[in-house]
C-alpha cells in the first residue's frame, strides 16, 4: 500500500480500508496455516491419502452449493454483520480444533465435520466480503485496493503453509491456537471498520432473485466478457497442476525444485500486485487486460517447452505476474459495473465460475496429460488461452475498447 500519509490518494488515508486489509491478511494467513495443519494432522491419524481428498471435498461442496444463497444474503442484509457472523463461526470451529487437539480428543471425523462448518461459514460470508470493498475506497482507487488485497493473499499463500508447518512442530493444538488468534484479529478489525450500506429492499428468496446475478451478467456485455474470459483462460491454462510431472520427468529435479516451481507464480504475482497497489490504471484497461491474459498464455507455452529449471521458473514467474494484472482489472471492472444492490449475487456467480474453472482446469490438464503427455497438454493449454483472447477481443469489442475502469452508473 502507498506510504504517503499526506496524499489524499493514499490507501492509508482510508482507515476502513486499512482495517479491512488487516482483517483479510489475518484471516488469509490463518486459513493457509489451517489448511496445512489439517492435512498433516489427518494424514498422521489415518495414513490414508483418501482422507486428504475428503478435505478438499468438504470445502468444495459448500462453496458451490451455497454460493447463490450467500449472494442473495449479501444483497439483503448488512454485509459487515454477515461477515462478522461467518468469521465468528469459523473462529469457534478453529478454537474447537485447538481444544480437542490439546486434550487429545480429536479424530478424522471430528476434524472433517469442523472443516465443513468452517467451509460453510466461509461460503456464506464470501460474497458479502467481496462486495464491501467498493464502499471503502473511491472508485478511482478500487483497482489499487484490490491489488493491495491480492498482495496479502499472495503473501499468505507463500508463507502461511510454511508457518503452519513450523507451528505444527509444537503440536497441532498450538498451531490451531495461532490460527484462532489470527481469526480473532480479523473479527476485531471487521467490527471496527466503518461500512455504510444503503438499506436494501427486502425481497423473499425466490428462483428469480437467487438467479438474478446470472440475468444481470448476461445483460451486461462487459461483465459477461470479463467473467467468461476468466473462466476459459483458467480452464485452459492449468499447467501448474502438472508441476510434479515437469519437475520429475522433464526438468529432472527433486522436491526442492518442485518447491521453487510452485513458489514462482506467487512471487511474480506478489511483486506485480505490490506495483499495481502503488499505481492507478488510467487508460486502455481493456487492451491491458487482454494483453495480460495473452501473456499468461505465452508464458504457459514457454514453460511447456522449457527443459531448464531456471527458464521454467522465469516463465512461471511471468505467468503469475500476468495473472495478477488481469485479475485486478477483471475484479475492478466487475465491481464498478455492478450496482451495489447486485454486487453480492454477481460476486456469488463469479465465485462459482472461479472455483469451478480452477477445479476443472486441473482435471482437464491431468486428463489431457494422460492422453497426450505433459508437454503437449501444457502447450495446448497455452495455445487455447491465446485463441480465447483472440475470440473474446472479437466478440466483446466494447471490452476491447474500454479505456477506464470506471463506467457510467448502471441501474439495476
Amino acid at each position: 500500500m502507498s506510504s504517503s500519509s499526506g496524499n489524499p490518494d493514499s490507501l492509508l488515508q482510508h482507515r476502513s480500508f486499512v482495517a479491512f486489509w488487516i482483517a483479510r491478511a489475518a484471516s488469509s494467513f490463518g486459513f493457509q496455516m489451517l489448511s496445512i495443519v489439517v492435512s498433516w494432522q489427518i494424514y498422521s491419524i489415518t495414513g490414508r491419502a483418501f482422507d486428504l481428498g475428503l478435505i478438499g471435498l468438504v470445502q468444495f461442496f459448500p462453496s458451490v452449493a451455497l454460493a447463490l444463497v450467500a449472494g442473495h444474503v449479501a444483497d439483503q442484509f448488512d454485509r459487515r454483520r454477515v461477515v462478522l457472523l461467518g468469521q465468528i463461526a469459523e473462529w469457534v470451529a478453529i478454537a474447537a480444533l485447538a481444544y480437542l487437539s490439546l486434550t487429545h480428543h480429536v479424530n478424522e471425523i471430528i476434524i472433517l465435520a469442523l472443516i465443513f462448518i468452517i467451509s460453510t461459514a466461509k461460503a456464506m460470508e464470501a460474497p458479502s466480503l467481496q462486495s464491501m470493498l467498493p464502499a471503502l475506497v473511491p472508485p478511482h482507487l478500487l483497482a489499487r485496493a484490490m491489488a493491495a488485497n491480492s498482495v496479502s493473499g499472495q503473501a499468505a499463500s507463500m508463507m502461511g503453509p510454511a508457518l503452519g508447518g513450523f507451528m505444527y512442530v509444537a503440536g497441532a493444538g498450538v498451531a490451531y491456537s495461532v490460527c484462532a488468534c489470527l481469526y480473532l484479529l480479523s473479527i476485531v478489525m471487521v467490527s471496527r471498520l466503518r461500512y455504510e450500506q444503503a438499506p436494501p429492499r427486502r425481497v423473499p428468496a425466490t428462483f428469480k432473485t437467487l438467479f438474478a446475478g446470472i440475468s444481470f451478467i448476461r445483460a451486461r456485455p462487459d461483465v459477461l466478457g470479463v467473467i467468461s474470459l476468466d473462466l476459459f483462460a483458467v480452464l485452459l491454462g492449468g499447467a501448474t497442476a502438472l508441476l510434479p510431472i515437469f519437475a520429475h520427468d522433464i526438468l529432472h529435479t527433486g522436491p526442492w525444485g518442485l518447491g521453487l516451481l510452485r513458489g514462482a507464480p506467487a512471487v511474480g504475482g506478489l511483486i506485480v500486485g505490490f506495483w499495481l497497489s502503488q499505481r492507478a490504471l488510467k487508460r486502455n484497461v481493456g487492451m491491458t487486460m487482454f494483453a495480460a491474459v495473452a501473456g499468461f498464455g505465452a508464458a504457459t507455452l514457454v514453460f511447456a517447452f522449457s527443459t531448464s529449471l531456471w527458464l521454467s521458473m522465469l516463465a512461471l514467474f511471468a505467468l503469475g505476474g500476468f495473472d495478477m494484472i488481469s485479475m485486478v482489472i477483471r475484479g475492478a471492472l466487475v465491481q464498478l459495473d455492478t450496482p451495489d444492490d447486485m454486487r453480492g449475487r454477481v460476486s456469488a456467480v463469479n465465485s462459482i465460475f472461479i472455483n469451478t474453472s480452477n477445479q476443472l482446469g486441473e482435471f482437464e490438464s491431468g486428463l489431457l496429460a494422460a492422453w497426450v503427455g505433459a508437454v503437449p497438454a501444457a502447450a495446448i493449454g497455452g495455445i487455447g488461452t491465446l485463441i480465447v483472447v483472440g475470440l473474446w477481443m472479437t466478440w466483446f469489442p466494447g471490452l476491447r475498447k474500454r479505456q477506464k475502469l470506471e463506467n457510467e452508473v448502471v441501474e439495476a
